[in-house]
């Protein structure tokens, strides 16, 4: 079972988090118990700044085994897509947001999403 991380869950544990930092390392923990752990470019880029250096970011990847998938034409036409139906639903954003990469990053490249929405972290598996 492969799991794509959002940035929310990562950042509750780098930053340590004190409403959300346990219940997040925990699902971090049994996503990596039951599969491969992925991230794309924008989870990637909103962590960076976690991090003092980019070894340390690199050696944080490597320490929890996350491995970093590139984005393909399909997922960033599916993260269009969805953007265009958010804009035809009355949404305000001026550009793409990243929630819409993110998600169709793991529709595309893992078998569910491990994030943080509406105050609680979740797995939400793929329809």
């Amino acid at each position: 079972m492969t799991t794509a991380l959002d940035s929310s869950v990562i950042l509750d544990v780098l930053t340590g988090d004190p409403r959300f930092a346990e219940a997040s390392e925990r699902l971090i923990r049994k996503a990596s118990q039951e599969g491969r752990l992925v991230i794309g470019e924008c989870t990637a880029a909103e962590i960076l700044a976690a991090f003092r250096r980019r070894a340390d970011f690199e050696e944080f990847l490597r320490d929890w085994e996350i491995d970093f998938l590139p984005s393909s034409l399909e997922s960033s036409i599916r993260a269009g897509t969805h953007f265009a139906n958010y804009l035809q639903r009355g949404g305000k954003a001026n550009r793409v947001l990243p929630d819409f990469l993110i998600g169709a990053h793991a529709a595309a490249f893992a078998d569910r999403l491990a994030a943080r929405d509406r105050g609680y972290s979740a797995i939400t598996f793929r329809s």
